[in-house]
Parts: C-alpha cells; sequence; structure tokens
C-alpha cells in the first residue's frame, strides 16, 4: 500500500479525505507520493531544504481535490433530496449538493448543486460543476503570498501536533498534543516567552536549571533566550495551552540544542 509521505501532513488533506471514502487516487499522485517521501527522507528534518519538494508535492495534491470533488458526489449515500451530508450541518431547501464541516456548524439554505467543505483553514463554495477550478484558486493563493495553500491550523511533529487557536498582534496562542513518552527538543528563542498550561495528561518541563512535573490545571512561564523542553513521561497524551508573547513568533525562531529526531 502507497503510504503518504512521511513528512508532509496530508490528514484533512484532498488526498485524504478521498482515500478515506473511497475516491480512486490517480496514479501520478501515487507516484509522486512514493518519489517526493523518499526524497524527503533523504533529507532528514530540515524544513528549509524540504520547502521546494513540499510545494511540488502540494500541487500533486491540489490536483487531486477537482478528481474528490467530483468523485464525492457519486460515492457518499445521499439523502432524499440528493444530498451528501458530513459532519456539523444544517440545510433547509437544499438539493443535489456536498455539504461537508470539519468543525463548526456550516447551515445552507435555497441552493442547488453545490459543494461547500468547510475546515479550520478555509470555506470552499463551489458549483458541483465547477471542481476543476479549485486549483486555479490555490495558484492564485500562492501569487499573493497566501499561508493557507502551504500551512494547516494542525501541524503534525514527531513527538505529537500542535494546532493554532488564535493569533493576533505579539500574541499566538496553540494548542499542543504530546505523544505518551514522547520529548520535544531542548531549545531556546530570541524573540519571544512562553506561557505553558496543562489540561490533560503529565508533563515533565525542563526551564534552565529547574526540572519539573505538571499535572492538570498548573502552569509554567518560559522566559526569552531560556533554554527549555517538554516531554511527556505518562501513558495518554499530553495536552496543554501554549501562548506566544513576542515581536516575532515565527517558527524559524527556534534553536535547537538536543534533539531526538535529529533536527538540532
Amino acid at each position: 500500500m502507497v503510504q503518504p509521505c512521511p513528512f508532509v501532513d496530508v490528514s484533512g488533506t484532498p488526498y485524504e479525505r478521498g482515500r478515506q471514502h473511497g475516491a480512486a487516487v490517480p496514479q501520478r499522485v501515487k507516484r509522486s507520493i512514493e518519489l517526493y517521501g523518499g526524497q524527503l527522507g533523504e533529507l532528514g528534518y530540515d524544513a528549509k531544504a524540504k520547502s521546494a519538494l513540499i510545494a511540488e508535492f502540494a500541487k500533486e495534491i491540489e490536483a487531486f481535490g477537482a478528481h474528490y470533488i467530483e468523485e464525492m458526489h457519486g460515492i457518499a449515500d445521499g439523502d432524499s433530496d440528493g444530498n451528501v451530508i458530513q459532519g456539523d450541518v444544517l440545510h433547509e431547501g437544499v438539493s443535489n449538493s456536498y455539504l461537508r464541516s470539519e468543525g463548526r456548524l456550516l447551515a445552507a439554505v435555497g441552493v442547488d448543486h453545490i459543494t461547500v467543505v468547510a475546515t479550520d483553514d478555509a470555506v470552499l463554495v463551489a458549483g458541483a460543476d465547477s471542481a476543476s477550478a479549485v486549483s486555479r484558486v490555490v495558484e492564485r493563493m500562492r501569487r499573493e503570498n497566501r499561508s493557507e495553500p502551504l500551512k494547516h491550523s494542525t501541524c503534525h511533529r514527531p513527538w505529537g501536533n500542535y494546532r493554532t487557536v488564535d493569533t493576533g498582534d505579539r500574541f499566538q496562542v496553540k494548542r499542543i498534543t504530546v505523544k505518551p513518552g514522547a520529548k520535544l527538543s531542548l531549545q531556546k528563542h530570541y524573540h519571544r516567552a512562553e506561557h505553558w498550561i496543562v489540561v490533560h495528561g503529565t508533563a515533565i518541563v525542563q526551564c534552565g536549571d529547574d526540572r519539573q512535573l505538571l499535572h492538570e490545571n498548573q502552569s509554567v512561564y518560559i522566559p526569552v533566550g531560556t533554554e527549555h523542553r517538554l516531554e511527556n513521561p505518562g501513558k495518554i497524551a499530553l495536552e496543554l495551552i501554549e501562548v506566544q508573547s513576542g515581536g516575532y513568533l515565527g517558527e524559524d525562531d527556534i534553536v535547537r540544542l538536543s534533539d531526538n529526531y535529529g533536527r538540532a
């Protein structure tokens, strides 16, 4: 079985959705997954070195997006009005449409023959016969230097994942999930401080020379420039809320001093 590229998060992408619901994956996409997966594996976890390959891989996934939308109208079971409904959706007077929500409530009234897919990142609204235009919209987003084509609100890492909950001027809020037994890199930041609040599970936190065990509803403050590390010593997933504050909050403001996954 062809596996998704190990360093590109395809969960929630047209490729993964189509695969889960039975859409036939084009052979060129299968070949791309194998090709880019192997090349990215050789590059390790160097995000900068992989950026060009990831962009090429994303184009193949986008091409499958149109194929996926067309397939969904024929694969999934429709209601008496010909609608395919997935997720938290309310509709009145809707017919022959595909409506999917991956989180918040989606409401549709008085429409026919359309496709609506609502995710954390964006909302797609298209005529059911306009699926081929999806890739053109994504290409336009690239030309306008938007982040949506290459970034998702949930990003997967070897130790787990993080989801961006809110962002604003000089602050960012993330929900971090760490797998049992996993450990983040020993790192520091030059431009931001962080505040961690444990909401589920148990954490071992190294902050400077201090090492402490945190349980649910306990928190720790990480000052700018302080070496720190997060670890999940437990048997269940660790979930915490991270509040970042500072003049620059980019993911490239990470200086890794030690790492279990070869990224330092």
